[in-house]
């Protein structure tokens, strides 16, 4: 999403599950906030998609908006649901699959 349309949400009441669609068969993104301290990405996921095994460089909060997932985290496996939030930790082993259909907020805070 461009910046410009980005600006668009400032300053209103937002539902963030509302501000990204399901597409059938794939993972859909809407990213709301980025800038040199960090960004805000909206997820979904169809039944069945997730993002495998991987790590970044910084925390990362992750908050379910709707369904149900599994999470990963340096080999634990966590079910979460609407209304859940969890820390993937900078530079560990997290990855997430979908239960259901479900969205998610991405907020990482860059150092």
């Amino acid at each position: 999403m461009a910046k410009e349309n980005r600006a668009e949400l400032q300053g209103k009441v937002l539902r963030l599950a509302d501000l990204v669609a399901y597409q059938d068969g794939t993972v859909a993104s809407r990213m709301i906030i980025n800038n040199r301290s960090g960004s805000i990405t909206l997820f979904s996921f169809d039944e069945d998609e997730g993002l495998s095994e991987h790590t970044a460089p910084y925390d990362a909060v992750v908050t379910i908006l709707d369904g149900e997932c599994e999470v990963w985290v340096a080999g634990e496996t966590s079910r979460m649901r609407e209304g859940e939030t969890i820390i993937f930790p900078a530079n560990v082993p997290h990855a997430l699959s979908a239960i259901t259909r479900f969205k998610m907020s991405l907020t990482m805070i860059r150092e």
